[in-house]
């Protein structure tokens, strides 16, 4: 019964997940970006800090984690719908590692707005430069299982 509603519900399902999954995307592209000026420009306390620290955090709260709950919902929706996902294949596989990893980088920049939400950020911009590439690769490695199916 409860299968038959989510294949009705199919476009629906996955025209949320594709929603979700740009807008966790944006998160995960602009994040690290703010950390670079953040870590670079900012003096611990002052208002340019306090600035970024909203900032940060409101990425995080407000579009972030909420689109990466709704990523992870409606994309384990569609994989429970008998015919979406055939796991004998490579690509849900990939994707899956991917989105595992993607969702580790989640949680690595939650912990830094914790830091620099604590004024206690060690790291430099060069550091957040780098992670910053995390998300890029993961992406097109999601997109290419998924769409192009090389695997």
């Amino acid at each position: 019964m409860i299968l038959d509603g989510l294949t009705a519900g199919f476009v629906w399902i996955k025209s949320l997940h594709v929603i979700a999954v740009i807008s966790w995307m944006a998160g995960m592209f602009y994040l690290p970006r703010l950390f670079v000026y953040h870590a670079e420009t900012a003096v611990v306390g002052s208002e340019m800090d306090r600035t970024f620290r909203v900032m940060e955090g409101r990425l995080m709260r407000v579009i972030m984690r909420p689109a990466m709950v709704a990523t992870w919902l409606f994309g384990l929706m569609m994989v429970v719908i008998p015919g979406v996902v055939d796991w004998s294949e490579v690509w849900p596989w990939v994707k899956a590692a991917s989105v595992i990893a993607m969702t580790a980088t989640h949680e690595w920049l939650a912990a830094r707005v914790r830091e620099f939400g604590e004024g206690r950020n060690t790291r430099s911009g060069r550091t957040f430069r780098m992670v910053n590439e995390v998300p890029t690769v993961l992406l097109i490695l999601i997109v290419l299982a998924v769409i192009a199916r090389p695997f």
